[in-house]
Formats: structure tokens, sequence, C-alpha cells
């Protein structure tokens, strides 16, 4: 079987973001950013929020250049897994407030968001709404 090109080109794009994307991870979780100045703390954190956007605009390409219905299943899924995420995060959030629950990371939505695609993927099937 062939692979889609659009996806093989995505799942390239994904690869090389993600790799960077755990390589700054891995290194500050290593310590090698222990004693930066308050600016370079500034630094790291948008170095690693940086291949967070690029995934997101790798998705785009994606889309774009598959079919009518790969690119309406897609955009569905990615709907139903952003409701999805919000749901879950303004219900931990409001646990935090009322409920004393611990504190998780924001940087945690977006892990989550992709748990709640692969969640939601099964479901989603059709192009109707």
């Amino acid at each position: 079987m062939t692979a889609h090109p659009p996806t093989t080109r995505y799942v390239v794009r994904t690869m090389l973001i993600m790799g960077v994307y755990i390589a700054i991870n891995l290194a500050a979780i290593a310590g090698l950013f222990d004693h930066v100045n308050q600016a370079g703390q500034v630094v790291l954190a948008l170095g690693v929020a940086v291949p967070v956007a690029c995934q997101i605009w790798a998705v785009l390409p994606w889309l774009r250049d598959s079919d009518e219905f790969f690119r309406t299943m897609t955009a569905k899924r990615f709907l139903a897994a952003t409701g999805l995420t919000i749901a879950v995060a303004s219900a931990w959030g409001f646990q935090e407030l009322y409920a004393q629950a611990p504190h998780i990371s924001a940087a945690m939505i977006y892990p989550l968001f992709w748990a709640a695609f692969a969640l939601v993927t099964p479901f989603v099937r059709s192009t109707r709404v």
C-alpha cells in the first residue's frame, strides 16, 4: 500500500517538530537550564512553545492537500477534540478553584488535546453534521 503524500509530509514535519520539542524539554528536565537568568527562562519557555505552534501549523497544509472527505473528517475530529479539551480543562480549573484539587500546568492542555483527538477519532466516522 502506498502512503498518502500529504500524510507522509505531515508525519515528517511532525517528527521533526516533536524532536525539537522533546529535545528542549529533556534538556530542561536534565537541568541544563537551571542556571539561566530570568530573561533566559522567558526565552526557554517561549522556545518550548514554538514547536507547539509549529505542530498546529503543520496540520494546515496536511488538510489543504488532502481530499474533501479527509479534510471534513479531520476538521470534525479537531472540533470534537477541542470541545472535549476545553470541557476537561475548565472542569479541572473549577476543581482547583472550589474543591482544592492539585494544580496542573496549563502546558498539559496541548497533550490533553492530542489525547482527546485520539479518543474522539473512532467515534467521528461521518461527514454528516
